[in-house]
């Protein structure tokens, strides 16, 4: 091969690399996002029937996925399979404590959550090492939050972690009627009324009061590579998600109509979950430090941000 064939093919080779390693194509944009299971994910899906995103940046194609836990999102997102991933606090710091390279763009939604047992477990103290405890996956919020809840009423966070049973919401619901493999679940929105419908179940721990004050059940947290590399689309995003989360508290029976096709539910059973008083939707995100502040002391994480910037982008609505 001649010197001007040789400078040929480099060129070709390189031209060939930097196409595959832009999300821009022709003119296009395409953003990767994935939820997870729930009502508390409602603005996430009303973004996608509304074509929010599609509306800020022209051209633009939006890929959605829903994955079981934050775990499996998070393996996405270091691959570089996802922009954008929704999940909770605690699952997010898990990863910031790891090194990835992410922060919080937006606040998303409080739901009720809470522990459902049967009936013969009368509270936590009932719980006892043949019982098992299905939820999302260990590291997540409801894992915290019954660690937290566990330091307080018998000093020691980690009472439960070996009783544990990762499945996701709806897989959890079967379990705990079906009584074969789990005897509490802790889940949210809707599946906690379903469970607490059901004779034979109650409540042993709500969410909140595990936790103290108001939080953010999810909140929404992109790569880096995806703010810093495309800050249209970044922004095109952050004012979707605004936007169908002023839709969802502005017109509540419209947006219950939307998510008819989401959920195995009449649109008046959404609605009541969308008003529900206990519920928020809102791009603040809340709760950060405290979270924090108990996964370090339990060592759950190793280290603890020092600034809110660390783990929140520019223009993020907080309070920690």
């Amino acid at each position: 091969m001649n010197k001007r064939n040789r400078i040929l093919l480099v060129l070709l080779i390189f031209m060939f690399l930097m196409q595959g390693c832009s999300s821009e194509t022709d003119g296009e944009k395409t953003i990767r996002i994935a939820e997870q299971y729930g009502i508390a994910y409602a603005p996430v899906q009303v973004m996608k029937e509304m074509k929010y995103i599609e509306e800020e940046l022209e051209g633009a194609t939006v890929v959605w996925e829903q994955l079981a836990n934050t775990a499996a999102i998070r393996e996405a997102m270091i691959a570089g399979e996802l922009d954008v991933g929704f999940m909770a606090i605690p699952p997010f710091l898990i990863g910031w404590d790891k090194g990835m390279d992410w922060k919080i763009a937006t606040g998303l939604s409080y739901v009720p959550v809470g522990l459902v047992a049967k009936e013969e477990i009368p509270s936590l103290e009932g719980i006892g090492s043949e019982h098992r405890i299905a939820l999302p996956q260990p590291g997540s919020v409801q894992h915290i939050l019954l660690s937290m809840a566990s330091k307080r009423e018998f000093g020691d966070p980690k009472r439960f972690d070996d009783r544990l049973v990762t499945l996701s919401h709806p897989d959890g619901v079967q379990a705990l009627f079906s009584g074969s493999e789990v005897s509490a679940h802790f889940t949210s929105t809707p599946y906690l009324e379903q469970e607490l419908d059901q004779e034979g179940f109650h409540l042993i721990l709500d969410g909140k009061e595990a936790f103290g004050q108001e939080f953010s059940f999810i909140i929404g947290a992109t790569t880096a590579d995806f703010h810093e590399e495309d800050p249209e689309a970044y922004q095109a995003f952050v004012k979707g998600i605004q936007k169908s989360v002023d839709y969802i508290n502005e017109k509540p029976r419209e947006a219950a109509a939307l998510l008819t096709k989401y959920y195995d539910m009449d649109e008046d059973t959404i609605y009541g979950y969308l008003t529900d008083p206990e519920a928020e939707f809102s791009t603040t995100a809340k709760g950060m430090k405290r979270f924090g502040d108990f996964m370090l002391e339990s060592e759950y994480i190793e280290k603890m941000y020092g600034s809110v910037e660390e783990i929140l982008w520019e223009g993020t609505l907080y309070e920690e």
